[in-house]
């Protein structure tokens, strides 16, 4: 077994001047990198050893498994000057385009790291399942679609159970059982056969065009006729109805309006949101919401919140009578944006249309 000082006594080590006391150590650079690590582990450090390219992880497994006993001067000569070096570093670079594209990761545009990464014609590093694991939904399920049966049965293999259940109900009946059989079919399938389907995945998704936009084009409708009259925004989605139907319905799932709310909002977080809401605009939206077919929200509003309030409300309501109706339509729409910044800031959460 390797001999080996505490980990405590490094700090009076690395005091040591670079080592000038100590005997000169004449070791490969790869030995003196085994005798680190392996002290570092003895003392239970956490090295992510497996983010070191492969052949360097070969080279230090190899220096190890080479070496039988080391004696304490050798230790405190390699911890001094691995110590002293670690001192001398100012600054250090990822190294190599693909180490300078994970660094500056979110701090430049994915259009210019996607054309950067297709230049120097390099992929993104790291575990493949990780990046696959971390994608949405929607960007999978064409590849559960179109890749074949057993290399389908692998991602799904792969995924969180909360996401694969998704994957499968998107997909068409018939599709689904062919994959979910499959993964009986996986037992015997190699750990590296797997890494190599991963990085084959990976790089496949890696090199689908970045888009100009952040949301989809249904969510950036629904984002502006939020913010339209009720008017705009119904003769907007009754001309899609016309020209595209699937996509007029896709908006409509993207829209958060006065009228929703007792759809999307759950009914313990009406008197969270009515905190936030100026009182005047509530009693305005209120006053307004019966002559635009929303009584609904009205009456969902009114029963989840105190008996008290509620009835302090029916009454500036009732005092107020019906206001103008884009005074209505203001009042709504500050309403919803409240409503959305809670929702962006993670306060709230709203029920998905899809939910039953």
């Amino acid at each position: 077994m390797t001999e080996l000082v505490p980990m405590s006594a490094a700090p009076a080590l690395m005091q040591s001047g670079g080592g000038s006391s100590l005997p000169t150590v004449r070791l490969s650079r790869r030995a003196k990198a085994a005798i680190v690590v392996r002290l570092l582990l003895n003392e239970g450090a956490d090295i992510p050893l497996e983010d070191l390219p492969d052949e360097l992880q070969a080279h230090l497994t190899k220096a190890m498994g080479a070496m039988r006993v080391v004696d304490r001067d050798t230790l405190q000569a390699v911890v001094a000057e691995f110590a002293e070096e670690v001192e001398r570093i100012g600054l250090s670079f990822p190294g190599g385009m693909a180490g300078a594209l994970n660094a500056l990761d979110g701090k430049i545009s994915p259009h210019t790291a996607a054309r950067l990464r297709k230049e120097a014609g390099v992929r993104e590093s790291g575990n493949p399942w990780a990046r696959i694991k971390a994608m949405d939904s929607d960007i999978l399920v064409p590849v559960m679609e179109h890749e074949s049966i057993e290399i389908a049965a692998v991602m799904l293999s792969k995924l969180d159970v909360t996401k694969a259940a998704a994957l499968l109900g998107k997909l068409p009946g018939p599709r689904a059982r062919q994959i979910t059989y499959a993964v009986s079919k996986t037992g015997a399938i190699s750990p590296d056969a797997v890494e190599r389907i991963g990085l084959s995945l990976a790089s496949q998704l890696d090199s689908r065009p970045v888009s100009a936009f952040d949301d989809g084009p249904a969510e950036r409708v629904g984002a502006i006729l939020n913010s339209t009259t009720s008017m705009t925004r119904d003769d907007v989605l009754t001309g899609l109805d016309e020209s595209d139907q699937g996509f007029a319905d896709a908006v409509r799932k993207a829209i958060f309006t006065f009228g929703n709310i007792p759809d999307r909002i759950a009914p313990r977080d009406i008197p969270r949101v009515l905190r936030d809401i100026d009182q005047g605009d509530l009693v305005t939206a209120l006053a307004g919401a019966g002559s635009m077919g929303m009584e609904k929200s009205v009456d969902f509003i009114l029963e989840n919140m105190s008996a008290r309030l509620a009835d302090q409300l029916r009454e500036e309501v009732a005092e107020a009578g019906t206001p103008k109706t884009a005074d209505t339509d203001a009042a709504m729409s500050a309403i919803v944006t409240s409503i959305r910044a809670m929702e962006a800031s993670g306060d709230l959460m709203l029920v998905s249309p899809d939910e039953d």
